[in-house]
């Protein structure tokens, strides 16, 4: 039940943005990990928009990504084109221009950060927040190496994989200390040993989150893909949930 694909005009770019479900429907805004897009979330998108409660499901293509624009192509552009804050500036000035007041925010990777750089922006425009395999913002010691570029013709910016990189290994230290103005409820689903994330960091996103649940799935890094059940489970009752319930502790379950 995918409805339709457009371009959209967000903070200067255009934006391909993929869209499911009743257009009166309460709005989830999904947002894919690196080098994917938005039609990574189809399955997880056509079960939110066809629920006991259908929603309206949006999920872009990221800058660099798919079939938005590629700004690190043009002449002159510099690695800023493609920090995680101007994904952040996309992402609200898309809110904005569909005319939503406030969405559930599901973001999975690279998508979770923008979304934790949201909420911690615009805590008003989310409503619940669910961050999927997102490691914490901190250096790594030693640096990782840099990503090696596959070979052919890619699907994305390689220059965008390059920003992201350094980023990543240098964040900036405001999006560790700014966790704590994320005040909308917020689910941490982490993707168990398997995952190529180092997992004690995404517990500690959800450890220093105010009142964030977290929940192990055994799924490794793709736990929306490789345990849509599962991931499915987490996530419908938590975006049920009125608004002002939250939790005062981190809990855990684990999936197998």
């Amino acid at each position: 039940m995918h409805t339709e694909t457009r371009a959209v005009e967000a903070n200067g770019i255009t934006l391909a943005l993929h869209t499911w479900g009743p257009e009166e429907g309460p709005p989830v805004l999904l947002l894919h990990s690196r080098g994917a897009d938005g039609t990574d979330w189809t399955q997880i998108a056509e079960r939110l928009a066809a629920g006991p409660e259908p929603r309206r499901v949006y999920a872009p293509d990221l800058r660099g990504h798919g079939s938005s624009d590629w700004p690190g192509t043009e002449p002159g552009a510099t690695a800023e084109v493609y920090a995680y804050e101007a994904m952040r500036d996309d992402t609200r000035a898309l809110i904005t221009d569909l005319g939503i007041e406030r969405a559930d925010v599901i973001g999975h990777s690279l998508g979770g950060i923008v979304a934790y750089l949201l909420a911690q922006e615009a805590p008003d425009v989310v409503r619940r927040l669910v961050l999927e395999d997102v490691p914490a913002p901190l250096p790594f010691d030693p640096p990782r190496p840099p990503t090696e570029r596959p070979a052919g013709q890619l699907p994305f910016d390689w220059a965008m994989t390059e920003a992201t990189d350094v980023r990543a290994n240098l964040p900036d230290p405001m999006w560790w200390d700014h966790m704590g103005r994320i005040t909308m409820p917020t689910l941490v689903i982490a993707g168990g040993p398997t995952s190529g994330i180092p997992q004690d960091r995404v517990v500690a996103v959800a450890e220093r989150i105010p009142g964030a649940r977290l929940v192990t799935v055994d799924a490794g890094h793709l736990v929306h893909e490789n345990r849509p059940e599962e991931f499915l489970a987490a996530v419908e009752p938590f975006l049920a949930e009125r608004s002002d319930v939250r939790t005062a502790t981190v809990t855990s379950r684990t999936s197998s």
